[in-house]
């Protein structure tokens, strides 16, 4: 039986390459997907089939230093809150937004300059990262995945 290869997850960096933790970010990302896409060769000496089954394998890395869409900035405050330990607030996403609904305004009103960046997003797992917290970002990539 014939069966269509599983797309790959897409990870969206929303980046601004002046600043150091948008830069230490993309860092991140681009050596977690180096390390994903590498695999590892049957002489080697260790058994790490645990390990590969821990991991989320190749994942497509898609930077952009465009704003997010209104439903796009929709989701990263749902995932944000559904990522971290801590409530992410909407101010943290886009300077002085009160809540989801003044952030869209906010956007919207006064354009890209509100967005904070960086902010990490895995779409096909709903969960967001602010800022370039290492942890948190490799935590992210580096997820259970499930085995077909």
């Amino acid at each position: 039986m014939f069966r269509m290869p599983k797309p790959l997850d897409v990870i969206t960096l929303f980046h601004k390459p002046s600043l150091p933790a948008s830069t230490h970010a993309l860092n991140i990302l681009k050596q977690a997907s180096a390390t994903a896409a590498s695999t590892t060769t049957e002489d080697q000496a260790s058994d790490n089939t645990i390990q590969a089954l821990k991991s989320r394998g190749e994942f497509q890395l898609d930077v952009t230093e465009m704003p997010p869409t209104p439903d796009q900035l929709k989701s990263i405050l749902d995932y944000a809150n559904a990522t971290g330990a801590r409530k992410t607030e909407p101010g943290e996403v886009i300077r002085g937004a009160r809540n989801a609904a003044d952030a869209l305004r906010r956007l919207r009103e006064e354009g890209e300059g509100v967005f904070v960046r960086p902010v990490v997003v895995d779409w096909s797992n709903g969960k967001a990262v602010i800022g370039d917290n290492e942890s948190e970002i490799l935590k992210m990539v580096r997820q259970d995945s499930v085995v077909d």
